[in-house]
């Protein structure tokens, strides 16, 4: 297994951004191609490989947490049409956006039975 190379979190370190968080100690096996590359990205950002890692996965985390809630909202609005049968016709959504985009505050408009 000479080809794998391995990165092990200690017990009791913490997090950079969170001193008062504990850690427990976590073993990932990556492959010498990936350390590498690792390495170099981290010394480019001025971090450490051990910091860029932690980094990426609490960014991969939060990705997937937000299309999670991303996704439940979508469902639960998609419910409410079904029960409803109330949408905002397309132009005035358009209107709304655009004039928020403009900085304006414009009310929002009013969903309407088909």
């Amino acid at each position: 297994m000479s080809d794998v190379a391995h990165l092990r979190y200690h017990p009791h370190h913490t997090f950079p951004t969170h001193p008062s968080l504990t850690v427990s100690t976590t073993t990932i096996r990556i492959d010498d191609q990936l350390k590498a590359r690792i390495a170099v990205a981290a010394e480019r950002c001025g971090t450490t490989a051990h910091a860029f890692i932690l980094e990426a996965v609490e960014r991969t985390v939060e990705q997937a947490e937000q299309e999670e809630e991303f996704h439940r909202l979508a469902d639960e609005r998609w419910a409410k049409l079904l029960e409803t049968g109330k949408t905002v016709a397309w132009d005035e959504a358009k209107k709304h956006i655009a004039a928020r985009a403009r900085g304006e505050r414009p009310r929002k408009p009013k969903a309407k039975g088909a």
